[in-house]
């Protein structure tokens, strides 16, 4: 028998209250859910989270297809660390993706478990000032809304769920960070590897930690949607958090097994950012944007197929589809396949996401070199393929001399009013 350290009896009991959160996502190989779960979807027969309500998405009209970029926190940081640098460098980027043609910004509010706002959970970003948790004297978020809107523009809110920090960056945690917070007294939170912190998401303390944080920004800021990228589990190596996993196993008669248990945690956390989102402000949309190789994505956790095929986890999936048309590995017209293939509850939406990044690189073996109207003609395929938009990544390739041929190309400005 196991000895548990005294100190961890919270640990047992919060677990008690996971195996009640995640029984139900799974009916896989005759698993039967825990009869005390709450309802969550059930795969099988296409349930409805909250009581059987389903909430359409709002989607982009028949006329006007999402055309975005995402805008990372890297191309947020200006050099001077003021407010007029600040808003300087964002009216230029904004500004630039009007001119292009394109229609919503995903931009990212909360890369590191902090804040490009004031919040009441998470210390500001090291970003706005060079320190993490030191307050910039104004509201980025409140103006990066205000001017998106003012050009005719969605703004999405691009938060990060779980990292808390890289092996480098940022270069000190705040004390306010929840890591410093509750890392003494519930390291079991937190999962470490290479030198990197992320938050575990098998504790329903973590969960809503999050989810509260997403209904946050959707309550007090007037944004179009909130949107998860790619950052799960970071590895599928069980020392991550084999404790965690086996005080569940000890918990339950038939436990799932290590990839199905964390799909099952992710999938709790999604479901419950969606829910709180919604009941914050109901026109917001919320979606995810996940690797675009789906078997990849299973291993960290990411159960895409699910999210796609039951309503109450997201709005609209937009696979990274960074890849060639000639890649080796997998070609951007079959992953793309992959994915228009996925059955899809009513209502949901599914966008490209595409590498403006690799355009004009030698990347995916040279292929990119290959013509100068790639990413053009995968915004064709994927209009072909019914999707609903797209959106490139990233708003720092929109004008460099690597991606001109490639953005001169691109039928945006065609297609703008």
């Amino acid at each position: 028998m196991k000895r548990f350290d005294p100190r961890k009896h919270s640990y047992v009991f919060l677990w008690l209250s996971l195996v009640l959160a995640v029984g139900a996502v799974w009916l896989l190989g005759g698993r039967q859910a825990s009869p005390q779960a709450p309802a969550l979807p059930d795969l099988k027969q296409g349930a409805a989270i909250g009581g059987g309500i389903q909430i359409t998405a709002k989607g982009p009209s028949p006329q006007q297809s999402l055309a975005g970029v995402w805008v990372p926190y890297m191309s947020l940081a200006a050099a001077e660390h003021t407010q007029a640098a600040f808003e300087g460098n964002f009216r230029q980027i904004a500004d630039e993706a009007k001119a292009m043609g394109l229609n919503a910004l995903f931009v990212h509010v909360r890369p590191f478990c902090d804040s490009l706002y004031p919040s009441s959970l998470f210390p500001w970003s090291h970003l706005l000032t060079g320190q993490q948790g030191q307050d910039p004297g104004f509201d980025p978020l409140a103006f990066m809304v205000e001017y998106t809107h003012s050009l005719g523009m969605e703004f999405h809110a691009w938060i990060n769920p779980l990292r808390v920090k890289t092996a480098e960056t940022p270069a000190a945690l705040s004390p306010d960070s929840p890591y410093a917070s509750l890392q003494a007294d519930c390291p079991y939170y937190f999962m470490e590897w290479e030198g990197a912190v992320y938050l575990d998401p098998a504790y329903p303390y973590v969960r809503s930690l999050v989810a509260d944080g997403a209904a946050e920004i959707a309550e007090k800021y007037p944004v179009d949607g909130i949107h998860f990228d790619d950052y799960f589990y970071p590895t599928e190596d069980p020392a991550l958090d084999g404790e965690a996993y086996g005080l569940y196993v000890e918990t339950v008669e038939t436990p799932l097994d290590l990839p199905e248990w964390r799909q099952a945690n992710i999938s709790a956390l999604v479901a419950e950012v969606y829910r709180k989102v919604k009941k914050a402000r109901p026109q917001a949309v919320f979606g995810i944007s996940p690797q675009g190789n789906i078997q990849n994505d299973e291993a960290m956790g990411a159960d895409v197929k699910a999210w796609c095929a039951s309503p109450g986890y997201v709005d609209y999936i937009c696979p990274q589809l960074y890849y060639s048309f000639e890649n080796q590995a997998l070609g951007y017209a079959e992953a793309l396949a992959q994915w228009q293939a996925l059955p899809r509850h009513q209502g949901l939406s599914l966008y490209a996401g595409l590498a403006l990044y690799k355009a004009g690189t030698d990347a995916d073996g040279g292929t990119w070199l290959l013509s100068d109207d790639i990413i053009r003609r995968q915004i064709e395929a994927a209009q072909a393929a019914q999707c609903s938009g797209v959106v490139l990544y990233s708003s720092a390739y929109l004008h460099t001399e690597q991606t001109r041929a490639e953005v001169e190309n691109l039928p945006f400005q065609e297609e703008s009013p």
